[in-house]
């Protein structure tokens, strides 16, 4: 067996180090030769917080990475950034990117599809648009704030000095003695906040009585609540339409009695509409209580059982005689 020698060994372990020392170095640069697919570049006014290895995002995937920052001309009148996609994506010519920053600090170069149907190749250059940084966002954003909160503070300085001007001694005291009453009046809500004492405190214990009260007779109000709905359900399942139905029948035959009584017809109609029988029952009504009188007074006219006794030979009554007990 050949034996391989101790340099050998030494020699091949230092390029096998070197080799992943500079694929590591790329991967930490953003490039990835495994799955490195085109070079492409976008030109910006300024780069300010771009890194090499940054992302390249299309609708927030990150499809590649910056691979390097080069100056345009001498002039530096642009920066060409170079970036290399690790998917198969297909951009359109009429595409831009422009640089987005992140509240953490990270900065990536996000690209807007266009519409065309001609896509980049391999080395070709993406239009770039430049971007405010987040800051200058921030500072615009809140200009206009700052602004009008300076004004507030300036009106209200203002506001401040002309009330101190106008409130004078006898004002000034007023407002001491409101402060005073206002004290006053928070001392006497506090006593009637106070627990155990207070009116408030012990009207919350009556409503917690009162609430205890309840749930401990829950089970009486639901048997209340049951019996209402169990003569609810009754009543619903009565037939009050039918007996709706027959006292209309009723009262219409009762109508109808009344009509035929009023009108005449039928006996008690005749009755109450026939003027001479009411004067034929009047005329009975009074010989009979003339036959009554006579017979109390002359009894012996009609019956006779004495054998000594004479027959009353007077003459009938006629007319009634006034009753002394009738008022």
């Amino acid at each position: 067996m050949m034996k391989i020698s101790n340099e050998t060994k030494v020699g091949a372990l230092t390029a096998v180090s070197i080799t992943l020392l500079i694929l590591g170095f790329n991967f930490l640069k953003g490039k990835n030769v495994f799955k490195k697919k085109a070079t492409m570049f976008v030109t910006f006014s300024k780069v300010e917080g771009l890194n090499i290895g940054d992302a390249i995002k299309i609708n927030g995937l990150r499809v590649g990475a910056v691979e390097g920052l080069d100056e345009k001309d001498a002039n530096l009148s642009q920066v060409v950034v170079s970036y290399h996609l690790t998917r198969s994506i297909n951009i359109p010519v009429d595409s831009y990117g422009k640089i987005e920053a992140t509240p953490l600090g990270s900065t990536a170069i996000v690209i807007s599809l266009g519409s065309s149907t001609n896509f980049l190749k391999d080395g070709d250059t993406l239009k770039g648009i430049d971007t405010k940084g987040l800051m200058e966002d921030l500072k615009q954003t809140l200009a206009p704030t700052i602004e009008n909160i300076n004004r507030t503070l300036a009106s209200l300085d203002t506001t401040i000095r002309n009330i101190g001007k106008t409130f004078d001694e006898s004002a000034q005291q007023n407002i001491s003695t409101i402060l005073q009453e206002l004290a006053g009046t928070t001392d006497k809500l506090n006593a009637l906040l106070e627990p155990g004492k207070g009116s408030l405190a012990q009207t919350m214990d009556n409503v917690n009585s009162f609430s205890s009260n309840l749930k401990n007779n829950n089970d009486s109000i639901t048997s209340v609540i049951n019996n209402l709905a169990e003569a609810s359900r009754k009543v619903a399942t009565l037939d009050l339409a039918g007996t709706v139905v027959a006292l209309e029948s009723t009262i219409g035959t009762l109508n109808g009695v009344l009509s035929d009584i009023k009108s005449g017809k039928g006996s008690i109609g005749k009755i109450a509409a026939d003027d001479q029988l009411y004067k034929n029952l009047n005329s009975t009504a009074n010989s009979l209580n003339v036959l009554l009188q006579d017979l109390r007074l002359h009894p012996k006219r009609y019956v006779q059982i004495s054998v000594f006794g004479k027959k009353d030979k007077t003459g009938p009554l006629m007319t009634p005689i006034s009753d002394s007990t009738v008022q």
